[in-house]
């Protein structure tokens, strides 16, 4: 097990066509940082929150991102982009190796419905292998909020999860102790890249498989760097948290079968929970 060097860019965005200030970005970013081996952006950076410019995967813009990904030599996950399948609309992230190889694309398995109107659910968890480093899984935003989607992950072996997001609103330090729950629990390395300006209120953070905070950024655009170091997630997982909590391994061992997922189980009480809608304007 190895190491892997990850910029994250809490980049300063507006509610438009933001990917020639992305590609200067990168530019920079792999000029200051030339050791950097893997550079990640926040949720829908490219265009914005507009279904309108959804685009098709493979096409022009990926093969954009692409093409910096091989003239950097880096790992590059762009955020995600709206993407456009027929008529469907994903919220999709894709994964390019140096070589400027689409090696993943992961769909966002939960829409922030009710109010993500118009796009379509993913239904595939993904993990990709950094040779050398270690494996890693991909979430987008929402995608963390349901602790199933990270147990799925550490299941398929990820040791570090990457979750591009664009928040903008009050719950942003919900999401922070979700990051931080989610390392601990499942013993992991979580790095939740929030966008700024018009389309995020950044506070990125990266947190160790510990539960460890390494470091929360503020409001402003900031590039963040942090070297995994993927033996860490296999002594933890081995030993326990602090030499205590072993979490997976009694998750992997237990005798209970959680009745919720069973098959038969029906709804149980979420049938008494009504449609998933836009709350109304309360009448008290």
């Amino acid at each position: 097990m190895g190491h892997l060097a990850i910029a994250a860019l809490q980049l300063a965005l507006k509610n438009e066509d933001n990917l020639a200030q992305i590609e200067r970005e990168i530019a920079r970013a792999c000029q200051r940082f030339p050791w950097v081996q893997m550079m990640v952006l926040p949720e829908l950076c490219t265009f914005g929150h507009s279904t309108k410019l959804a685009v098709q995967l493979p096409g022009e813009v990926e093969n954009c991102y692409r093409d910096l990904a091989r003239q950097n030599n880096i790992w590059l996950i762009p955020g995600s982009i709206f993407e456009r399948d027929g008529d469907k609309i994903y919220n999709t992230s894709p994964v390019i190796n140096p070589a400027g190889e689409v090696v993943a694309r992961h769909r966002k398995l939960f829409p922030f419905l009710p109010y993500e109107q118009g796009v379509s659910c993913g239904d595939q968890f993904v993990v990709f292998d950094v040779p050398g480093a270690g494996r890693i899984g991909l979430l987008i935003c929402y995608d963390m909020w349901f602790p199933e989607a990270v147990r799925a992950l550490a299941w398929m072996g990820a040791e570090a999860i990457i979750c591009p997001t664009a928040t903008t609103t009050i719950d942003r330090d919900v999401e922070l102790a979700i990051a931080r729950s989610s390392a601990a629990i499942n013993q992991l390395w979580f790095i939740n890249v929030n966008t700024a300006g018009d389309l995020g209120l950044g506070r990125s953070t990266v947190v160790a498989p510990d539960g460890t905070v390494v470091y929360t950024a503020g409001s402003m655009r900031e590039i963040i760097t942090v070297e995994l170091d993927f033996a860490q997630v296999r002594h933890v997982r081995e030993r326990g948290l602090f030499g205590q909590c072993q979490t997976l391994k009694s998750f992997r061992d237990r005798v209970v079968e959680f009745p919720q997922y069973q098959n038969a189980a029906g709804g149980g009480a979420f049938d008494a929970l009504g449609k998933l809608k836009l709350p109304e304007k309360s009448s008290k």
